[in-house]
C-alpha cells in the first residue's frame, strides 16, 4: 500500500493495488473518490481537501496488529 499527500492540490491519495489500471472511479461522498479495476475490486482512494476533512494529511502512522492476534 502507498500512501501520498500533495500540499499542491491538497490531496491525499491510498493506492491499494499499485500496478492495477482504474475501470471505474465514484465519487462516494462530496471529496471522496474511490477507484476500482475492471474485478470490481478497491484499487486507490482519493480525499479532496484533505487538510480540512484528516487530523494531519502529511502524517501517516501505521500500526501493526497486537501480539494476541
Amino acid at each position: 500500500m502507498k500512501v501520498s499527500y500533495d500540499e499542491a492540490t491538497d490531496t491525499l491519495t491510498m493506492i491499494f493495488k499499485e500496478d492495477a489500471a482504474i475501470a471505474e472511479s465514484d465519487e462516494d461522498r462530496l471529496g471522496v473518490v474511490l477507484d476500482y479495476d475492471g474485478a470490481g475490486d478497491l484499487v486507490s482512494l482519493e480525499i479532496v481537501d484533505a487538510s480540512h476533512r484528516v487530523t494531519d494529511a502529511r502524517r501517516v502512522e501505521f500500526q501493526p496488529p497486537s501480539p494476541d492476534v
